[in-house]
């Protein structure tokens, strides 16, 4: 492909010579799991976000487990209560919720955002629902004051997965992962603020759900051979931590490059096959993808194939119609369904040229 969907080798390589440094300094270190790296990233994360605590953890899906089996092990929540969680999602969103015996209540995102509809979430709360699970899909603030509101009055969690939008800002400025009772982060390599393997965070204001997190994701333990929680093996190493402090003093600019890519396809996509979601104000969307809708998905993804243009499908198939979950193979999400069915991602990162996007557009222009 001339134009791949996304090079980790040439966006390792736009701060390629700090994380090298970086890597060494662990590597001759000898300290390489719980030291000095993982203490300066968690600090200057939740400086980062906003938040009081940061914890690191062995990955996105970890974090957002750990969040929830913290709260049970706290009794604010326990198994067979309800999360709302948007339909339209990763998986892992889901499996975080159900891997803790909580009941995920799949609810509509909107048709022009792509994100959680909130109008629909007081219809979908009950006496069991403990929490609203809200997922930043895309890299786009997907909080309203109306969310915060209804989880205000109804006692609900507000936890976030910050997944995809490392660095995204809502309105008021705060970013996302500080604005509920906590949050998830991923630092998967593809994603915005991305280690070189596997790692993930959780952030919050509540620093004794942190310390709860913490000794979850240390087999359970307080203190060395103390074992409070039957917990797991969910750790950030050194190395990762210590790319991901390189990362983070570069993140906002990469925002602004992604920014810069998606205001070529803003500015001239023009066909009329081809839908794209309404447009964010400036910092509330990091553009960790670039999702169009189409009918014929299918033939422009090969169309762009052949003019050597890389795209991806997220995701192909919703949470409601996987395997592992066949019981819900009845739901009708009418709208979840059809973006599944039409979704396509153009390739985006700080790595791409404004030249190589209007190459993207000019592709799509001709489909």
């Amino acid at each position: 492909m001339n134009i791949p969907f996304l090079s980790l080798k040439d966006v390792t390589a736009l701060h390629g010579e700090e994380i090298m440094e970086a890597v060494r300094r662990v590597v001759a270190s000898g300290y390489y799991l719980n030291g000095a790296e993982n203490a300066r990233f968690e600090a200057e994360y939740a400086s980062f976000i906003g938040t009081a605590a940061s914890v690191g953890c062995g990955s996105g899906l970890d974090a957002l487990i750990c969040i929830y089996r913290a709260y049970i092990e706290q009794g604010v929540m326990k198994p067979g209560d309800e999360v709302i969680v948007p339909a339209n999602t990763f998986i892992a969103s889901i499996l975080a919720l159900t891997e803790n015996g909580l009941t995920p209540v799949l609810a509509e995102p909107r048709s022009d955002t792509l994100e959680l509809d909130d109008s629909t979430i007081e219809t979908l709360i009950t006496p069991k629902t403990r929490s609203v699970l809200l997922v930043h899909l895309y890299g786009r603030c997907a909080y309203t004051e109306k969310i915060g509101q209804l989880c205000r009055e109804h006692g609900l969690k507000l936890v976030e997965d910050n997944a995809q939008a490392h660095g995204c800002r809502y309105t008021d400025g705060r970013r996302t992962g500080s604005l509920g009772d906590a949050a998830a982060h991923s630092f998967y390599p593809g994603k915005n603020l991305g280690a070189l393997g596997d790692g993930g965070a959780v952030t919050t204001h509540d620093k004794a759900l942190a310390e709860t997190v913490r000794a979850l994701a240390n087999y359970g333990s307080t203190r060395k051979y103390i074992f409070k929680y039957t917990g797991r093996n969910s750790r950030l190493d050194e190395i990762q931590a210590a790319v991901l402090r390189v990362k983070l003093r570069h993140l906002d600019d990469d925002n602004e490059a992604r920014r810069r890519i998606a205001d070529v396809y803003y500015a001239g996509i023009n066909n009329p096959q081809v839908a794209l979601p309404a447009r964010a104000d400036h910092q509330q969307h990091v553009y960790h993808l670039f999702p169009v809708l189409c009918e014929r998905r299918d033939a422009l993804q090969e169309y762009l194939s052949t003019q050597g243009i890389q795209t991806l499908i997220h995701y192909p198939v919703p949470p409601h119609h996987q395997e592992c979950y066949k019981h819900w193979r009845a739901l009708s999400l009418p709208l979840t369904e059809r973006i599944h069915q039409q979704e396509l991602s153009l390739p985006i990162s700080p790595a791409m040229t404004e030249d190589e996007a209007r190459r993207v557009v000019d592709a799509i222009n001709t489909f």
